[in-house]
């Protein structure tokens, strides 16, 4: 119980609808557990009536016995009546409540996966985190609702029935009870099992659905290389797995369920066998035998859902364990409390080194340079010198290892992330599209995907030259997209993300190598807008393409994570490094055009 515990604040915040279910339950088992008196009435009834039919037929008022059976007939009629109204309102309560606190459940997890940094996402796969949010709250919600609803049914039931049996017959009461330590003992040795087993179960599906989903992600590359076979033996590997972990856990249940019903089962003949020899004996009547097995069999289901429970419960527990592992989890980036002033923009890094906390590479080395609005900075250098982490950490994706980056002379650090990142407009290397239309994947650079005027975002598509692109389509703006773009070719993609950055309007437009699918034409044609747009606002290129370089004003150039120059592009051509390497090797790049 000590991972569920954690559900106390969530049990608390509708405790009055558990209060109600309670009360619910108490009323529906009550009227469950009277009428065996009742029944136990009649039979005694009965047995008087035959008997004095034998035996003194002419003092028989057959028109009072019938009354007396009508009256009980009646009486048993209308408990199970109101006992399924109860039942009714039992479900209307705690189901119910059940699945308000999955819905804030989810809400909570989900927020907390808005709060974690970039490192958290690297080191935690998609299904796995999408298992969490699914399956493992699921479980949590049954233990809930069914485990909750079901374990105060049998609960307050045995409590009823055990003080109904001990008031019609102490002895027979203790007879029927003696499978009953061995129930518990059977309940408590298998519930340990049911734990590791329902967590082994967990992490087979998590796998599962990591590998699934990785596969769905890649399906053009897996067919492209003709490896359809191969993932499909992985596939079959990890539904083995997980079929062997789930099997054992079934084996377990239905092990569990048949030895519990031949307990019940021991409890109905001791019923039936000691009730009859205390019938014999005169000390009970033949209807209290009826009343026991009644009694017995009210309590067969509850009892027997004690494995059913348990499994839930246990499976319960290992999903909560997963979703407290995760909660307790914190971003390493603290939020700060100062907002960015917006109507000014001065960048700088001040001998800035950064090591990935997942892999150990250090990416960048004691780099340092300033940027101001107005200005264009061009980022270059080879294949893993780290650029796109210098647009990770000027949003605050990660913080720096060693040194500091200020914005308007003040740390990043001091600002909040939100602030932070509205001042900038990133273009990732990786384009991201939703499945939504053109036009909204545009809209969502706007804060709170607010409407702003069809001028504007007109002319945020034509700067990015994708506004004549997609007049061509059938549906213009409203096509709809597959799955991260799918739709569209690389070179539409890109441009429609460019487009999704300058509606933002942020200070600091950061193009992440993001004309890399376009052709010469439709980078030059891009490129001279983003030139009109800059104005008083910072732009910043970064691309190993010098090609893409072309307005920069400022050049930084990195090698193995070291600033290695900086300067205007005439100063680097004439200092003949390693930025006018790059100009000499890439062709067809015109020395006219830097």
């Amino acid at each position: 119980m000590s991972a569920l515990s954690s559900l106390n604040g969530y049990i608390w915040k509708y405790r009055g609808r558990l209060a109600l279910g309670l009360f619910f339950v108490l009323g529906s088992n009550f009227f469950a557990v009277f009428p065996a008196g009742l029944i136990q009435e009649s039979i005694d009834l009965v047995s008087e009536y035959l008997i004095e039919l034998k035996t003194n037929p002419e003092r028989i008022q057959t028109s009072d016995f019938f009354q007396a059976l009508l009256r009980l007939s009646t009486l048993i009629f209308l408990f199970a009546l109101f006992k399924g109204i109860l039942l009714f309102m039992v479900r209307q309560t705690i189901i119910v409540t059940s699945r308000w606190i999955e819905y804030d459940l989810k809400n909570e997890v989900f927020g907390h996966y808005q709060k974690m940094d970039l490192e958290f996402f690297r080191r935690h796969s998609t299904g796995d985190l999408m298992n969490r949010l699914s399956e493992d709250i699921s479980n949590v919600r049954m233990y809930l609702g069914p485990v909750i609803m079901y374990g105060l049914n049998t609960l307050v039931l045995f409590v009823l029935v055990l003080v109904m049996m001990i008031k019609t017959s102490p002895f027979l009461t203790l007879m029927v009870f003696v499978p009953l330590p061995l129930l518990s003992a059977l309940v408590y040795l298998v519930n340990k099992r049911i734990l590791v087993q329902s967590t082994k179960v967990q992490e087979a599906l998590s796998s599962i659905s990591s590998f699934v989903q990785e596969f769905l992600s890649g399906i053009r590359i897996v067919k492209s290389y003709g490896r359809q076979e191969e993932f499909e033996g992985r596939f079959e590997v990890q539904s083995q797995g997980y079929r062997q972990e789930a099997v054992r856990l079934m084996i377990t249940n239905a092990i569990f369920f048949p030895l519990i019903l031949l307990l019940i089962g021991i409890s109905t003949v001791l019923a039936v066998g000691v009730g009859g020899w205390e019938v014999h004996q005169e000390r009970i009547s033949p209807g209290v035998i009826a009343e026991f097995i009644i009694y017995v069999n009210l309590l067969t289901w509850p009892v027997a859902s004690l494995g059913w429970i348990t499994s839930i419960w246990q499976r319960a527990e290992a999903s909560q364990l997963r979703i407290n592992e995760f909660l307790n989890t914190q971003s390493k980036l603290k939020d700060g409390k100062l907002k960015v002033n917006s109507n000014q923009f001065v960048l700088e890094f001040h001998s800035v080194s950064f090591t990935y906390p997942e892999t150990g590479i250090q990416a960048l080395k004691s780099v340092s340079f300033r940027l101001e609005a107005g200005q264009i900075l061009g980022i270059t250098g080879k294949t893993g010198s780290g650029k796109s982490t210098i647009a990770l950490l000027m949003l605050r994706f990660y913080d720096p290892s060693k040194g500091h980056i200020t914005l308007n002379g003040i740390d990043l650090r001091e600002y909040s992330v939100a602030s932070v990142r509205a001042v900038f407009s990133l273009v990732p290397q990786d384009v991201f599209l939703f499945s939504d239309t053109i036009e909204n994947n545009i809209r969502f650079g706007a804060e709170g995907n607010t409407e702003i005027d069809e001028d504007a975002f007109v002319a945020a598509s034509t700067r990015a030259g994708l506004h004549q692109n997609v007049l061509e389509f059938s549906a213009g703006y409203q096509t709809r997209l597959g799955e991260r773009g799918v739709t569209l070719s690389g070179g539409q993609k890109q441009r429609s993300s460019i487009a999704r950055a300058l509606f933002k309007k942020g200070s600091c437009l950061v193009l992440d190598d993001s004309l890399s699918a376009v052709d010469t034409s439709t980078e030059r044609e891009i490129l001279n807008h983003l030139k009109q747009f800059n104005g008083h606002k910072a732009l910043i290129l970064i691309s190993h393409r010098v090609s893409t370089l072309q307005p920069a004003q400022l050049i930084l150039v990195l090698d193995e994570g070291k600033r290695v120059e900086f300067g205007s592009p005439e100063e680097l051509m004439k200092s003949k490094g390693l930025y006018c390497q790059f100009v000499e090797h890439q062709s067809p790049v015109r020395m006219s055009e830097l």
